[in-house]
């Protein structure tokens, strides 16, 4: 027995373990189970992390108001740091998750998608290890917000006149007083004035007036004398004919009375309703109220440009013949437009636009 003991003692001490106290004679003692340490560098610290017992989770589903799953959602929190502001995005079936949040700060959710509205979360504050799941966030439809810029009828006319002046046949002479649209919105004085003021300082209305100067040249028409100065006289009055007669017939009149001086096409109708509106234009013209009434403005326009051509006509042709025949010449003239711009100009006319 005591050799039994003595080798006992002798293996323990060799191993390095120490004798219980109170331990029986007669019991062998048994090392505890040895663990093997890494050995550390000098001067370090092993440091073994775990996750925060303390740190918070909040968990939800996101779904519409039909109770179906929004995969894809944006999940953002909202807290009182710059850490505080994780981001996920819900799986498949709209689960998500935000983990390691701090206890005892107020936080929000905010829930976003495509096509829906977003949500935001109530406040949320958690206790120290609490997993907090959110009731079910039902994102509602997001709702559309048609705006409607209103333009006056000011601003459609402004762009009508400005596509008018374009208007040329061949791509050349001027045909800016005729409306394609038969829904064109009433002129403003200023544009009347704009219209009349293009149409007479236009290079092709000087070249017109050029070459009805020299016609009247050869008729020795008005009785101006011969030669240049004979035709730069004609010339100075078939102009002031056609400043005069646009000017107050195109624009002074037509503010006044406020009546439109263009033309409005047809194109429509009857051979026979067309051939009617168009020998009408001189007599009969639509009011910036969109009604038809008397043209009063074109043939007053005609009367005075005739009273103000015996200022400058030689003497021998001034008169009351003066005023009715000038007035009667430009009416016809108004009647052959309206039936040429009826049947034929609109086929070359460049840069219509109608409705």
């Amino acid at each position: 027995m005591f050799q039994s003991w003595l080798r006992t003692a002798t293996l323990a001490v060799m191993c390095g373990a120490a004798a219980l106290p109170g331990m029986a004679a007669d019991s062998p003692a048994t090392p505890p189970p040895q663990t093997e340490l890494p050995a550390l560098a000098a001067g370090n610290t092993q440091q073994i992390s775990s996750p925060d017992p303390q740190a918070g989770t909040i968990t939800g589903t996101v779904m519409d108001v039909n109770g179906d799953a929004v995969p894809g959602a944006t999940i953002a929190l909202d807290g009182p740091s710059v850490s505080d502001h994780p981001t996920v995005v819900a799986n498949d079936s709209g689960y998500f998750q935000l983990k390691n949040l701090n206890p005892g700060v107020t936080y929000h959710i905010v829930v976003t998608a495509n096509g829906f509205a977003d949500w935001t979360s109530p406040d949320i504050i958690l206790q120290p290890g609490q997993v907090q799941d959110l009731p079910a966030v039902n994102l509602e439809i997001a709702t559309v917000v048609t705006t409607v810029k209103a333009v006056s009828s000011d601003q459609v006319a402004i762009e009508q006149v400005r596509m008018e002046e374009t208007q040329r046949v061949l791509g050349v002479i001027p045909n800016f007083y005729v409306a394609y649209d038969h829904n064109a919105a009433p002129l403003t004085s200023k544009l009347k004035f704009q219209l009349a003021l293009k149409t007479s300082v236009d290079p092709v209305t000087f070249f017109g007036v050029g070459m009805l100067a020299g016609i009247n040249q050869a008729a020795d028409t008005p009785n101006y004398v011969q030669g240049a100065k004979g035709y730069g006289e004609r010339f100075g009055a078939a102009y002031a004919d056609g400043f005069t007669d646009i000017m107050i017939g195109g624009a002074v009149l037509p503010s006044l009375l406020h009546q439109d001086p263009r033309y409005f096409y047809q194109g429509t109708g009857t051979t026979k309703s067309r051939v009617l509106h168009a020998l009408s234009a001189p007599f009969i013209c639509k009011g910036d109220n969109g009604r038809w009434q008397p043209n009063y403005s074109s043939v007053g326009g005609d009367l005075a440009s005739g009273a103000i051509a015996n200022l400058y006509y030689p003497a021998s042709n001034r008169g009351v013949k003066l005023v009715f025949g000038n007035a009667l010449i430009t009416t016809g003239g108004r009647m052959v437009n309206g039936l040429v711009q009826e049947f034929l100009l609109r086929k070359f006319t460049h840069n219509i636009k109608a409705n």
